[in-house]
């Protein structure tokens, strides 16, 4: 996700972007996602996992196509091309990130919680560098470079072999039940805290406190990367550990660095503040995953499809829904007031762990 990459440079020169217009590139994130859950078991039916994932593979290109185009474009156009661009991301995100979260589950039954976590670690990680290599793109030659590549990138993958499909599962509107909503419920309200830090923390620093640019965009990557190394380390030691009561542990982390930040002055201790943020973030979602997943072994792939639209769901409302309100709040009262979220979370992981055997609820 390049929006958030791009935060310090969309609010200078020439693009000269607002925090609300800002804010509201990441609206069609959610049309995306909400096309992306809806789809995904009916589009599995038609197209098996292989045609599923080249599908998603293909919405990516074209929003990296698109964010190319931007870097070319003036005045309106660039809103334009940008929101066409979250839309088709929030589609392709949604399609293969479904599709390799339940072949996860699935190749690795006995560790599925662990296969999880580590394949988002990886994910985390590729999106870590992105601001890294956004800012590095940037002073060396242009920053349109590093979205061109990742075009040719989503344009090859699909032409790497891929294993044989799985099992045949349910798919379309046979595949919904009613006990999936509140693990949706979690990912969304957890991915509204991901999005709040995410895709505000290069404006919290380098805009709202003016910072160097350089220091937002390590601050943005060092979140991705706390949440990366916390996914590794957790996903390695899946076996030894209580994993119920970390899973309900987590939002305390969570809601104190939403306290804590907003207070922050140097540059140091924003970077910091950041990585800790994105460790607390680091297992809510893999394991809130894992958990549906298991809970619905006959459904993975709408489950998956389900639950990946709403992390896009809620990092779409963490992302846009904060542009507009800081009409009549400041970022840093935002801040304070989404610590509130923890308390919905514990009891969405306490509700969402329990429908388990002991055995797989506690590793």
């Amino acid at each position: 996700m390049l929006i958030p990459a791009l935060g310090g440079i969309l609010h200078r020169a020439p693009y000269h972007l607002n925090n609300s217009t800002y804010g509201l590139l990441y609206f069609p994130e959610i049309l995306g996602a909400i096309v992306a859950a809806l789809a995904a078991g009916a589009l599995l039916l038609r197209f098996q996992t292989t045609g599923l994932f080249r599908l998603g593979a293909m919405a990516n290109a074209v929003a990296m196509a698109l964010l190319v185009a931007a870097f070319f474009a003036h005045g309106t156009l660039v809103v334009i091309l940008l929101l066409t661009e979250t839309l088709m991301l929030g589609i392709g995100f949604g399609l293969t990130n479904a599709m390799i979260n339940r072949a996860a589950s699935r190749l690795f039954q006995k560790s599925a919680t662990s296969a999880v976590t580590i394949l988002n670690a990886v994910i985390g990680g590729a999106t870590a560098m992105s601001p890294l290599l956004l800012a590095g793109f940037g002073h060396v030659l242009a920053w349109v470079l590093w979205p061109a590549l990742l075009c040719l990138a989503w344009l090859i993958l699909p032409l790497l072999p891929e294993p044989e499909d799985s099992a045949p599962e349910r798919g379309g509107l046979r595949a919904w039940r009613p006990s999936m909503l509140p693990f949706a419920a979690a990912i969304l309200l957890y991915a509204i805290c991901e999005g709040s830090f995410g895709s505000w923390a290069n404006v919290l620093v380098s805009v709202d406190h003016h910072l160097p640019a350089a220091t937002g965009a390590l601050a943005l990557s060092l979140f991705w990367g706390g949440m990366t190394v916390a996914r590794f380390v957790f996903g390695a030691i899946d076996h030894f550990i209580h994993r119920r009561l970390l899973y309900q542990a987590v939002p305390l982390g969570i809601a104190t660095c939403f306290l804590v930040i907003p207070e922050l002055r140097s540059g140091t201790h924003f970077l910091l503040g950041f990585a800790v943020a994105g460790a607390a973030c680091g297992i809510y979602y893999p394991y809130s995953m894992s958990y549906g997943i298991a809970s619905h072994p006959q459904e993975g792939t709408q489950m998956a499809g389900l639950l990946v639209g709403s992390l896009m769901i809620g990092e779409g409302i963490g992302s846009f829904g904060l542009g507009p309100l800081q009409h009549w709040l400041s970022l840093a009262t935002i801040y304070h007031l989404s610590a509130l979220w923890a308390i919905p979370l514990m009891v969405l992981a306490w509700r969402n762990s329990r429908t388990l055997a002991p055995e797989i609820r506690h590793g």
